[in-house]
């Protein structure tokens, strides 16, 4: 049986004035999917992004949603940048809220809804509190949770831990898989770091340096649910010897 992709990038090729930033890219990303994009830092990955997420149009190369060409057309995915983004004058229910309201919601549904996902997302009990009294951790569980009620079917987090402290990343490395299974979602991220993608990804790209272009598509076969002791396992250590190997 053939699955159709959720979404595919063709060929994706980006100049920035005289600089060349990706090269030919390719990829795509099936429903409830989790792939990672993994390359050193400054290859292109966030510009990746820009395109897909309408940002940016490529200077060449196509991106399809559904099958449907998309390319430079704005709020198609939900997109989590690298900085939570909050607005601090804002209690975390409205900064939560904020994309419902942007889809024509009234300030009370909005926050009924978004109020019925702090539970899930252990954000219970400061709803009106301000993003200046929260953890790291809990800015990034609010991130993410106003990202989700943007309500696209790719969600788009580029090094969506890559502030926090190692305990606090693992720790939110496994909430993100039990909420990615939660609510089925079809997660596309970015990030440098080889063991987040070993731990997180069902499939990884691996990029090149400037211009980017795709070195590999690696198939990560560990077994689910994930735990931090399989990054000692055999399969584990192979898998990232080989991808060490490629940048």
């Amino acid at each position: 049986m053939i699955i159709s992709p959720e979404l595919e990038v063709r060929d994706i090729t980006v100049y920035m004035d005289s600089l060349f930033v990706l090269d030919k890219i390719s990829l795509h990303i099936c429903s409830e999917e989790f792939v990672t994009i993994l390359g050193p830092s400054g290859c292109g990955k966030s510009t990746l992004f820009s395109v897909i997420a309408g940002l940016i149009k490529p200077t060449s190369g196509s991106v399809y949603l559904h099958g449907k060409s998309v390319t430079g057309t704005l709020g198609l995915v939900s997109y989590m940048t690298q900085k939570d983004l909050l607005l601090p004058w804002r209690s975390i229910l409205d900064n939560v809220s904020l994309p419902l309201v942007l889809q024509g919601e009234s300030w009370q549904n909005a926050r009924k809804v978004s109020a019925s996902y702090f539970s899930l997302f252990g954000l219970k009990g400061f709803e009106k509190s301000y993003p200046m009294e929260l953890s790291g951790g809990m800015k990034q569980r609010a991130a993410l949770l106003r990202t989700i009620l943007f309500r696209k079917s790719v969600l788009l987090l580029d090094e969506p831990f890559g502030r926090l402290d190692a305990i606090t990343k693992h720790t939110m490395q496994n909430w993100l898989l039990e909420i990615a299974q939660k609510m089925k979602a079809t997660i596309l991220m970015i990030t440098h770091d080889v063991e987040e993608a070993l731990y997180l990804s069902d499939r990884l790209y691996v990029l090149s340096k400037l211009p980017g272009k795709i070195l590999e598509e690696i198939q990560i076969t560990l077994p689910k649910p994930r735990n931090s002791t399989m990054l000692a396992s055999k399969d584990a250590v192979e898998f990232h010897e080989k991808i060490l190997s490629l940048l």
